[in-house]
């Protein structure tokens, strides 16, 4: 049950006064993501901190007032000037002085029974905005504070600006706010003392207090103390919850899963390459894990192309040594298709017998399939979600392996235990992922990172080609296409909108297909599951030469003989993207390109994005950068991806936090698990300040 402490701060926003239901719908689209049906407290308005302020401290006269500079004048106002009638497009303007001259204040679009009301002639009036000298006489458009003189000590000449939504007015904001900062409780300290001493932390709600009351510009910046303080608390309440998401899961208790080394040996004997050293160390952290008392929580980051899968064989190989079953989880039918292509060829040579699972399946097939499941006849079961629905059985399950999947969370990695006996957990990353973000959203597991590609595969060549030369482009694509090779182009999300994005792919293709005839096939996110097999396959097999394709094809395609990418439009992509999609060329042993098409002028970040991409092929450098360019609420796509979004914390300004939250999350579960002492009950407090309420259900099972 949530803390009575925290009551103040779990109240409906229309508890604030002033504040009805129609002002609440306002506040619930600022302050909560689109389509969220979570309820709206005042907590989420304190959590909502300013990203600027307005300085009006600067007093100037008229006459000595700098171009361009934001100023508060002591004026006396003069007279109205009204635009004629019919003159619409005409400012009104008023005009004041003080002892040194006279100035005009710029409005568009005023009646002037609301200009009398607001600027009354004879009133002496404190005025501040940006004020432009225009052919040598001084103007304020739009001030953005007009009071009588006789009221300037009732407004900050400080004030906080925040992120606004439309029909929302600042100082409508601003109010709520300092309402909600009168209901902040004193709570109880949760920090560990030597973190709060060296860090120089303040408490929390003081914290709170000095982000929305900035004294100045230092004071909005996310390295100041009381930011990062916040930021900390927001980072361990995450790094708590996955630590005791860990403690469960090993909990539950696991099994020894110990190979013989007889399939692992056949598998590498089958592979027409040899591991690479980075594979080998991999694999080898992977069995001593499995081999243990304890379930196996872990997670392999490897770059594009480096060769995860035939990792992941040797784990499920050592799994089926051990007598014990293996589920391969796969985002999309697509990849849960090729994977067992990829795989069953080399299972047949080795002895192991494979299924493919996914929600196609039905009647007979289906049945049969489940029935190889549930007897052990199968040891390998590769699929979509569906392998986990309630009606598959295993016979055995010792290991799952989750492919390229960001979306499977927390709760899903808890779910796994209610199949066979708590199995042994190996999440592979699509791209390398910054390293602050690992311990964001996979906190709970211990890494292996796989750097460099397999023996033999050649390095891409990557350019940046504006639009205008669209046609110099096909042209080497026809060449490319005349001599045997295999080409993806790649249209983007336009807006998020599928059918914009949709019309974009069609487009392409019929301009393509004019060209290159059948050639050219076409794949998308709104084709039923089998044409998009269809697609593909056609492709793989030569039928066709180029694919226009929306972004579908960015996670795991594998067609070795593809030796060209276009992405369209580029700038659109964020890096990581980018380098996903390129990694769909250059797994073969022929050269590659990667062509990025862009559309001229590149804002600073699409340039920079784009010079990343011509300078290197290394995932783990590119993730780093990435972070870099636009932060980790757009990482990966962090709104669709499942991986964890910050309101009060900034990976790229507070990753040296996250580690320090870590350790701390550390020694709590080894001090206090069941979060029982004094600081364990502060604990629960900040649990469910953030929203934690799962973690807290976790210790209540026990």
């Amino acid at each position: 049950m949530r803390p009575p402490v925290l009551d103040p701060l779990f109240a409906g926003l229309t508890a604030l006064d002033g504040i009805g239901p129609k002002l609440a719908e306002l506040f619930r689209a600022l302050l909560l993501p689109a389509g969220s049906d979570a309820a709206l407290r005042v907590r989420d308005l304190l959590f909502h901190l300013p990203s600027g302020l307005v300085d009006r401290r600067r007093r100037e006269e008229v006459t000595t007032a700098p171009d361009g500079a934001l100023v508060t004048l002591n004026l006396v106002i003069d007279r109205h000037r009204a635009p004629e009638r019919g003159q619409g497009s005409t400012p009104y303007r008023v005009y004041g002085r003080d002892e040194t001259g006279e100035i005009a204040l710029v409005y568009f679009r005023a009646q002037a029974q609301w200009m009398e009301k607001l600027l009354p002639v004879g009133e002496a009036m404190l005025v501040s905005g940006k004020v432009e000298w225009f052919n040598g006489r001084p103007q304020m458009v739009h001030p953005d504070l007009v009071i009588p003189l006789a009221e300037a000590d009732t407004v900050p000449l400080v004030e906080p600006i925040y992120p606004m939504t439309a029909g929302l007015s600042p100082k409508v904001l601003r109010k709520a706010i300092a309402a909600s900062l009168a209901r902040l409780p004193a709570l109880p300290e949760w920090i560990e003392p030597s973190v709060v001493q060296r860090q120089s932390f303040v408490p929390f709600a003081e914290a709170l207090r000095q982000a929305h009351n900035p004294a100045d510009a230092i004071d909005v910046d996310r390295r100041a103390a009381h930011r990062r303080r916040l930021a900390y608390d927001e980072l361990l309440a995450g790094q708590l919850a996955l630590a005791l998401s860990r403690r469960r899961m090993k909990k539950a208790k696991g099994r020894p899963l110990a190979g013989d080394g007889r399939l692992t040996a056949r598998v590498t004997a089958a592979l027409p390459f040899r591991l690479t050293d980075a594979q080998d160390m991999a694999v080898a952290e992977i069995v001593a894990d499995m081999a243990e008392e304890d379930r196996m929580l872990r997670l392999l980051q490897g770059d594009v192309g480096a060769g995860k899968t035939v990792v992941a064989l040797m784990a499920m190989a050592t799994a089926a040594e051990a007598g014990a079953q293996s589920a391969l989880l796969a985002p999309t039918e697509i990849l849960a298709r090729q994977h067992f292509n990829g795989l069953a060829p080399i299972c047949e040579k080795i002895g192991l017998d494979i299924v493919l699972l996914t929600g196609r399946d039905t009647g007979k097939v289906r049945a049969a399939k489940q029935e190889a499941i549930a007897s052990g006849k199968a040891d390998i079961v590769v699929g979509t979600h569906a392998l986990f629905q309630e009606s598959v059985e295993y016979h055995d399950l010792g290991l799952v392996v989750v492919d390229e999947q960001h979306r499977f969370g927390v709760h899903q990695r808890l779910s796994l235990a209610r199949k066979g006996r708590s199995p042994d957990l190996l999440v592979m990353t699509a791209t390398p992922i910054p390293r602050t973000l690992v311990l964001a959203a996979f906190g709970d597991m211990d890494v292996s990172r796989l750097h460099g590609k397999p023996a033999g595969r050649k390095p891409i060549t990557t350019v940046a080609v504006p639009l205008e030369r669209l046609r110099e482009i096909v042209e080497r694509i026809a060449a490319a296409v005349a001599e045997g090779g295999k080409v993806y182009w790649v249209c983007p999300l336009v807006e998020e909108s599928e059918k914009s994005d949709l019309m974009a792919a069609e487009e392409r293709h019929r301009q393509l297909a004019g060209l290159f005839g059948d050639l050219v096939g076409l794949v998308h996110g709104q084709m039923p599951g089998e044409e998009k097999d269809a697609a593909m396959a056609a492709f793989k097999e030569g039928r066709t030469r180029i694919i226009v394709a929306t972004t579908v094809i960015e996670v795991g395609v594998d067609v070795p003989d593809a030796t060209i990418i276009v992405i369209e439009h580029a700038e659109r992509f964020g890096l990581a993207q980018l380098h996903q999609l390129r990694g769909r060329v250059g797994r073969g042993d022929k050269p590659s390109s990667c062509v990025l098409l862009y559309r001229a002028p590149l804002g600073e970040v699409a340039k920079a994005r784009l010079a990343v991409m011509r300078e290197t092929e290394d995932g783990f450098r590119i993730a780093e950068e990435d972070l870099k360019l636009r932060g980790e609420g757009d990482l990966l796509g962090t709104k669709q991806s499942g991986l964890p979004s910050f309101r009060l914390a900034d990976l790229e300004i507070h990753g040296d936090l996250m580690e320090i939250a870590r350790d701390d999350a550390r020694l709590v579960m080894a001090t206090d698990p069941d979060l029982e002492g004094p600081r364990g009950e502060a604990l629960r407090v900040l649990l469910y300040l953030f929203g934690r309420d799962d973690a807290i259900r976790l210790l209540r099972a026990g």
